[in-house]
């Protein structure tokens, strides 16, 4: 037995167990490994939009793992950001946004991505449609 400072011994290889988390799964775990979303090199911004595709398969399959069914579970219910869903099934950023690439790939959700500031209509103008339509 190895001596632990913070509680009680452990067996030896139990130091993927926590007593009030439960069992621990390291991120690469459950990414395989990856890092990047996809072999497109896809990037979701926190506030992008995800919501189930219509029509798409549902969650069984080989090619998914518990935490891509959570996602799915989460989208089904509505539109969620990156970062709601990432705060929903209590998984870090990095890794929702690698299983959101699998899940797109395969096909099972669509991402709706921020306008860009740049992209956004002037002020100014939206103050002119605004009195062109008083006017009428």
């Amino acid at each position: 037995m190895t001596e632990d400072v913070t509680g009680p011994p452990r067996e030896p290889g139990s130091h993927w167990y926590d007593n009030e988390a439960g069992p621990l799964v390291r991120p690469y775990a459950m990414t395989g490994g990856r890092t990047k979303p996809g072999p497109t090199g896809v990037r979701f911004d926190l506030i992008a939009l995800v919501t189930l595709e219509p029509g798409a398969p549902g969650t069984d399959g080989a090619a998914l793992g518990p935490e891509h069914r959570a996602l799915i579970g989460l989208c089904r219910k509505e539109t969620q950001s990156v970062a709601e869903l990432s705060a929903g099934a209590d998984l870090p950023v990095g890794v929702v946004r690698v299983l959101l690439g699998d899940l797109l790939e395969l096909g099972r959700v669509r991402v709706s991505r921020p306008v860009p500031p740049a992209q956004l209509p002037d002020e100014r103008i939206l103050r002119e449609v605004i009195e062109g339509l008083r006017a009428l």
